[in-house]
């Protein structure tokens, strides 16, 4: 699951990205070719991938840096805010389009139903669990202006590769899926170039992948400019689309939920919630473009107030005071944080908050599943 990023000034640069790829029963996007304590850096850890051990409980993903750092950190934190597992990894190369604007891209991390996995500069991708334990998963490519971005299957069998390479005009992107270990069974399903760029968001269930179409490049503006408008539910084997969820009229405000996702009209009066097959749950009403997280089992609503810093929970009818940035289970929410700023876990039953011994902002949930 893709994490939630800092709101201003673009307020979602996590959440989901512009414009339509093509009507129902297209292929992924446009133009297509047929087809407990923290450990050192990740390179001391095994490179023989272990069975994943059946989780037991959720957990929070917090992640400090790429952007701007030698090394990035991703920890692990419970629904008590305790860390049982943080990893250092080196940070990917800063890619840019021909120096002509900033490469739209998310965090370099993607969860399965049991672990946390994680990018390096040189493209190897190594996991986390809630035991402490690293690993070694798989190589993607990294060079110069190419970047890898992934999301791991939910029970950690496969791997979504979208492989982009960055111009002045856009990005000409690949993707790919095999299996995660060895990389047996790769197919090529899907290419493209243009303006526009394709994330891997995540797997909803074994044979569904979900894709977020955004904008290549940016140069700043304003809200929404850098984030995914539109989800992508796709045939993993052909790219063949089944769903698409958000849009021009209704836009992503939030990373998804194995419930679905929640968009905001262009007025931004009303928030709907979506399910998976692109059917609205429900409506709710809002006052101003507001970011806004569902819950795994799709009960309740986050609508975060960033002028005050805290959380509306539409359907319990509190309030946290706490400005969530993702769920950690169906009744915790948890906020990331920076210097000034620390992590914390909200309960939505009792309305107690807890703080996080860790820095960092949200980067998603296990288990992971969408």
């Amino acid at each position: 699951m893709i994490r939630a990023v800092k709101l201003a000034p673009c307020m979602l640069a996590v959440a989901f990205a512009a414009a339509a790829c093509g009507s129902q029963g297209s292929q992924a996007g446009g133009s297509h070719s047929p087809a407990s304590s923290a450990s050192p850096l990740a390179t001391a850890s095994s490179s023989t991938p272990a069975s994943p051990v059946a989780l037991t409980g959720a957990f929070g993903v917090l992640v400090v840096g790429p952007s701007g750092v030698d090394n990035y950190t991703v920890s692990l934190v419970g629904i008590d805010g305790k860390v049982v597992g943080s990893a250092q990894a080196t940070s990917p190369t800063a890619v840019t389009c021909a120096d002509a604007g900033a490469a739209v891209l998310p965090p370099p991390i993607s969860t399965s139903n049991s672990r946390v996995y994680f990018m390096d500069a040189q493209g190897v991708i190594r996991f986390l669990t809630p035991q402490g334990e690293t690993g070694r998963a798989t190589t993607v490519p990294a060079s110069g202006g190419r970047r890898s971005m992934f999301a791991v299957s939910p029970d950690d069998q496969r791997i979504a590769v979208i492989v982009s390479d960055f111009t002045s005009s856009g990005a000409a992107i690949k993707l790919y899926v095999e299996d995660l270990n060895g990389g047996t069974n790769h197919v090529d399903i899907y290419s493209q170039s243009g303006a526009f760029s394709l994330w891997p968001i995540g797997w909803h269930g074994p044979n569904n992948l979900v894709v977020a179409k955004v904008p290549a490049c940016t140069q700043g503006g304003g809200p929404f400019s850098a984030a995914p408008l539109e989800l992508h539910v796709v045939d993993p084997a052909t790219a063949v689309r089944r769903f698409t969820i958000g849009g021009p009229t209704c836009v992503l405000v939030g990373p998804p939920s194995p419930a679905g996702a929640v968009c905001e009209l262009t007025t931004f009066a009303q928030a709907n919630v979506v399910g998976w097959t692109a059917t609205t749950v429900r409506s709710i009403a809002i006052k101003g473009p507001t970011p806004a997280y569902l819950s795994p089992d799709g009960t309740v609503v986050a609508l975060t107030q960033l002028s005050t810093g805290t959380t509306v929970l539409d359907g319990v009818g509190r309030t946290l005071n706490l400005p969530a940035c993702g769920w950690i289970d169906s009744t915790h929410v948890f906020a990331g944080g920076d210097a000034q700023q620390q992590p914390r876990v909200g309960n939505i039953i009792n309305g107690a908050v807890v703080h996080v011994a860790a820095q960092g902002a949200c980067a998603g949930r296990l288990p992971g599943g969408l």
